[in-house]
């Protein structure tokens, strides 16, 4: 049997402008285990570090001198050599239209700086679970058997979605850019678990969920709503339209494991 990873495994490649700043991340990461770690002063610098050796994960800030995180990201996921590497943003900044890019791209967390230690520690246990995820094990069904339908306009965020569902054990997983096409593909197919994304063209997560409670032929099938939505009263009426789960980005892969624990043991 391959042994799993641990923090000791971990090359980090850490993306900080400030000289100060890196010191002080590479000395906490050093104080958790982690010793494979370079530092790039700006992006440009850290793509070149990581396509002469792909990381295993990346930590960010977000403002550097040549770009910013979230365009940093965005290289990342659009470089077939890179597009699979975790992302991870280290920062202050806490605008959500500024987070959202980042927050569509995939992001495995956003640390706040300052950060205490035991906060670096979860995060990064939580990227090496995403890395190598554990398997999902039902008790009267079999995951590599299951039908799942993924629903999101961002293909940055429906890739990593994907890779972890198939990193759980999930096989047959089927896509969608907007929930117009999952309609179409609802109507022709039965699926298991629907896993949508609440802001999408044409038809968006809500209007999705009330298809398919009220007029396809697959009511009751679990479904949940992965949002980075903050309106408590646009987030209620999605639970009231008979959305099963709510998930914010960005999310764990031990809460998405939980999630559909529950909902797939139904």
């Amino acid at each position: 049997m391959t042994s799993k990873l641990s923090l000791q495994d971990l090359y980090i490649v850490l993306v900080e402008g400030s000289l100060p700043q890196s010191r002080i991340i590479v000395d906490r990461l050093h104080q958790v285990g982690v010793y494979q770690v370079e530092v790039a002063a700006n992006g440009r610098m850290a793509l070149e570090l990581m396509r002469e050796h792909k990381p295993d994960l990346v930590l960010s800030a977000m403002y550097f001198d040549d770009m910013t995180g979230a365009e940093l990201i965005e290289a990342m996921r659009n470089d077939s050599e890179l597009a699979d590497v975790p992302f991870m943003l280290v920062s202050s900044e806490n605008r959500p239209r500024n987070l959202e890019p980042i927050r569509q791209a995939g992001v495995l967390a956003i640390l706040p700086k300052p950060f205490a230690i035991e906060e670096l520690r979860t995060a990064l246990y939580a990227s090496l679970d995403y890395i190598e995820p554990e398997q999902l094990v039902l008790d009267n069904r079999d995951t590599e058997e299951l039908q799942v339908l993924v629903v999101d306009d961002s293909r940055f965020a429906l890739n990593h979605m994907v890779q972890l569902l198939r990193g759980m054990g999930f096989r047959h997983i089927h896509c969608a850019r907007n929930g117009r096409e999952a309609a179409e593909l609802i109507r022709d197919q039965r699926f298991d678990l629907v896993i949508t994304d609440f802001h999408m063209p044409e038809m968006d997560g809500e209007q999705l969920i009330n298809y398919i409670r009220h007029l396809s032929e697959q009511p009751d099938v679990p479904i949940l709503m992965i949002t980075v939505e903050q309106d408590e009263a646009r987030l209620a009426s999605v639970q009231q339209a008979g959305g099963s789960a709510l998930l914010d980005k960005p999310f764990t892969a031990a809460t998405v494991r939980q999630i559909l624990q529950r909902l797939l043991s139904k």
